[in-house]
């Protein structure tokens, strides 16, 4: 994810560099006729990356160039993409860290920080501030509790603290 002018600047140009080198093995005759299995895969990953980095583009662009007079919605289908839920909103607020951090009373560094971590540093209080900060709206919610993962996890943690009695 694309999180600020500079990380966009510089997946533009990865991006053209792809595009170049795409275009290079195209007109690469003697390596599609010499090894066309290989040409082919070369080409393949390069034109992956290229999709994968315009992606980020596309929506990083969208963010910001998206109209501030009507709401932008940000779908989140897990809690482990909330994070980037918050970036994404910081942008298309077209806020920058200081003035989220000066709005909810935090340091730059405190947001710089929890940003450049996905959030993983900051606890559940702060969360929370952002998100008031940045005027999200959860709208709908299903928790889905997996009774089978839960105990998948349950049987992992006991034969992990098994193994850690018998080391010394």
């Amino acid at each position: 994810m694309i999180k600020d002018e500079l990380e966009y600047e510089v997946t533009r140009e990865w991006a053209d560099r792809f595009q170049k080198a795409i275009s290079i093995l195209d007109r690469d005759e003697e390596l599609k006729n010499k090894d066309p299995e290989r040409w082919q895969i070369d080409r393949g990953v390069k034109e992956c990356h290229l999709i994968a980095l315009q992606s980020e583009i596309d929506e990083y662009e969208r963010l910001i160039n998206c109209d501030k007079s009507q709401p932008i919605e940000i779908t989140v289908e897990n809690l482990n993409q909330l994070p980037d839920a918050l970036i994404k909103a910081r942008i298309a607020a077209k806020m920058s860290q200081k003035e989220l951090a000066d709005r909810i009373g935090f340091d730059e560094e405190r947001i710089k920080e929890c940003e450049k971590t996905d959030y993983q540093c900051a606890n559940f209080v702060e969360l929370l501030e952002v998100s008031a900060a940045l005027g999200l709206d959860l709208t709908t919610a299903v928790i889905k509790v997996d009774f089978e993962r839960i105990e998948a996890g349950k049987e992992i943690a006991k034969k992990w603290h098994e193994s850690r009695k018998k080391s010394p």
